[in-house]
């Protein structure tokens, strides 16, 4: 079930948020607010821009994922959000509470009780037990042993660690080493977790592992999350929101599908083009919401006719006075029993027709196509009718033919 984001906490904001890295900034900083690019800045006052004027919302409970390419400015940002960087202007907020103005003792206590970090490089300490690795950051808050080993038990438990509790890092692999990270990070039971291309280090197969560990976690756990990548196909797995970044810039934040169906720049465009769109694609997407439909006991075979005429359509959906979806009828079938008189469409109701919920993507709908000339019937939880999606939109979003391609490839199919 989808939330309204118009009702959802926001448990972190961005407002403007701009680092400049070098000793000019004060020139740097006004050359940018004047639309200076960030090449011509760099000539004029030897100064980087790592972050240009960002801003953004993160609701409470989101798997939020930062990605760009190398030098794209994500990690820089990542790290503002805890003031590992420090911003030159803008301001950060959780619940509200800009952190950009606290003292060092203040920033200190943020980091030990609401955020936490993972690193892309694990920081494990090599002479100390697994058990006292997940714990060390209770340990650097003060917390005594007993009540700190119980909290990293605990955590240890939660990422699938239960037994190892007694090893030294040496002894575990890449993965497993990551969990004690991760172990580490959630044993402080922050509210936000900050993880830097946590799992980049790690081989293909475990990668896919630890994502789908994580995926498991989200959904009990329900902590914030801003995760950092370069890898595109990661983000789409584990993000319920992804930001892309070039040269410090955010070009576009939004669900996996806005950003494949809507990208906002040529650059994001070229980014997204190589994904496999068919297994990210809805029917939300691709729904056409203003079908023309049969409205049950008030359309009778005339009015069916006279909706095919003007629609040249030959199949049509059927649905009820509360617009309940109840079927298709088909041209041949309306006219036989429009010839016989028939005051309503009832009998000729094709009920024995897929259809699909919003979400469902192009991959899960194709094979529903399969020795059927009708549409796909897209419907709501209650059965209410939504919109349809046509074969052809989902032959060309699968092929990337284009309608006139399809259409000669059907002619040819037909006369062989």
């Amino acid at each position: 079930m989808e939330k309204n984001e118009n009702t959802r906490k926001v448990k972190l904001k961005v407002e403007d948020l701009t680092i400049i890295f070098g000793k000019n900034k004060e020139k740097a900083q006004e050359l940018l607010d004047k639309g200076f690019s960030k090449k011509e800045i760099l000539e004029k006052t030897g100064c980087t821009i790592g972050i240009n004027k960002a801003s953004f919302e993160i609701y409470e409970g989101e798997f939020f994922v930062i990605m760009g390419l190398s030098g794209s400015g994500k990690s820089t940002l990542l790290r503002c959000l805890n003031r590992l960087n420090e911003p030159t202007s803008g301001k950060v907020y959780i619940n509200d509470d800009d952190i950009t103005g606290k003292n060092n003792k203040e920033l200190l206590e943020v980091r030990r009780t609401e955020m936490s970090m993972v690193f892309q490089k694990f920081g494990l300490l090599p002479h100390h037990t697994v058990l006292d690795n997940a714990g060390f950051g209770l340990e650097i808050r003060g917390e005594d042993k007993a009540s700190r080993d119980k909290k990293a038990q605990k955590a240890l438990d939660i990422v699938g660690l239960n037994g190892f509790e007694n090893q030294y890092p040496s002894q575990l692999s890449g993965g497993m080493q990551q969990r004690v990270g991760l172990a580490r990070a959630l044993a402080n039971d922050p509210e936000v977790l900050l993880m830097d291309e946590a799992f980049s280090a790690l081989d293909p197969l475990i990668k896919s592992e630890m994502q789908d560990q994580m995926l498991e976690l989200q959904n009990t756990l329900q902590k914030t999350i801003v995760f950092i990548t370069h890898d595109l196909d990661e983000a789409i797995k584990i993000g319920d929101r992804i930001v892309i970044m070039k040269d410090g810039v955010i070009e576009q934040i939004g669900t996996a599908e806005d950003i494949l169906t809507n990208p906002a720049s040529d650059y994001v465009k070229a980014f997204v083009e190589k994904v496999d769109r068919k297994t990210i694609i809805t029917a939300r997407s691709l729904m056409f919401d203003k079908a023309t439909v049969v409205r049950f006991r008030k359309d009778g075979p005339e009015g069916a006719l006279r909706k095919m005429r003007t629609t040249g359509l030959e199949n049509l959906p059927v649905v009820d006075f509360q617009n309940k979806f109840l079927g298709f009828v088909t041209l041949n079938d309306v006219v036989r029993i429009a010839k016989k008189k028939e005051p309503t469409v009832e009998s000729i109701i094709n009920s024995n027709v897929p259809s699909v919920y919003p979400e469902v993507t192009v991959e899960e709908m194709l094979p529903l196509i399969s020795g059927s000339k009708s549409a796909i019937a897209v419907i709501d939880e209650d059965n209410k009718f939504l919109g349809l999606v046509t074969q052809l939109s989902l032959i060309i979003e699968a092929t990337k033919f284009n309608e006139e391609e399809i259409i000669e490839l059907k002619e040819i199919a037909n006369n062989q």
